[in-house]
């Protein structure tokens, strides 16, 4: 069991204990943000993702409901991932600094039987009031769970078997490519980050997106990292961190949505690599 109970008395606290717990998930995300400060680099977040799924109970409200309490709005588009079975909405904040929050869920009615028992016999362990605290979305995993079921999971989609290790978490955080000065290319910060060690998602292309739509992406492979499990302890992926890049629409104003194809293939930057 990985549950945390921490009190979060404001947006601050909400936002550094996600970025704390997401450095012990992803030790690399540390020291590639150490790297860019060692460049004198100011790294702000573009965007948080968060992962849930779609039972009456969670669903993406569920994760929502603390970001709203401190400001954040819903915005209107909608993302669609037919593969991989999953819907999406972001929400961002007056304070345009903030940094955007992603969450998707798993469509529980599109997965096959055993995904959608398995998962709903996980969710029913849930306390009510565990779901309506404002720090639900830093809580770790709440129900036991064995090594075995975890894989069986992963066999169908890996995004049910990551959520069913990790819980509910953040997924990844996202550097603010823009606002960096001396890698605010893409290209140019890929090349750095591979020169120190780190594997890049090449699912897709290593950038996901063309300026024509407005945002390109890249983001780093999960390491797989120590999960204790019901059964004993097992290295699994546990996060990534990414990078996006914005581009200005017709009208002047910076871009501030996803593209759901790029999307589609960053999820994959949690695949537990054969």
């Amino acid at each position: 069991m990985v549950q945390k109970n921490t009190q979060i008395q404001s947006l601050t606290d909400l936002l550094q204990t996600m970025w704390l717990d997401y450095c012990d998930l992803n030790p690399a995300a540390r020291r590639i943000y150490d790297l860019f400060t060692a460049e004198g680099e100011q790294v702000l977040n573009d965007h948080i993702a968060l992962r849930t799924f779609n039972h009456p109970k969670l669903g993406i409200q569920s994760l929502a409901r603390a970001f709203e309490k401190f400001g954040y709005k819903k915005m209107e588009q909608e993302y669609f991932f037919k593969e991989k079975k999953l819907y999406a909405r972001h929400w961002e904040h007056p304070d345009s600094t903030l940094p955007k929050i992603f969450i998707s869920e798993l469509e529980l009615e599109k997965v096959s039987p055993f995904v959608r028992d398995t998962i709903t016999s996980l969710i029913e362990k849930l306390p009510t009031s565990l779901i309506d605290s404002d720090s639900f979305s830093l809580s770790g995993r709440p129900w036991e769970m064995d090594y075995s079921l975890y894989s069986k999971l992963a066999e169908e989609s890996e995004y049910a078997s990551w959520v069913a290790a990790w819980g509910f978490r953040p997924n990844h955080f996202t550097v603010n490519v823009n606002a960096l000065k001396k890698f605010n290319d893409l290209p140019t910060l890929n090349q750095f980050i591979e020169s120190k060690g780190y594997k890049l998602n090449a699912s897709g292309g290593v950038i996901k997106g063309t300026p024509e739509q407005f945002l390109i992406q890249s983001s780093t492979m999960a390491s797989e990292i120590p999960c204790k499990f019901s059964d004993g302890s097992h290295h699994i992926p546990g996060c990534y961190y990414e990078f996006a890049k914005r581009y200005a629409l017709p009208n002047g104003k910076m871009y501030q949505g996803f593209v759901a194809a790029s999307a589609d293939k960053i999820f994959e930057s949690t695949n537990r690599q054969k």
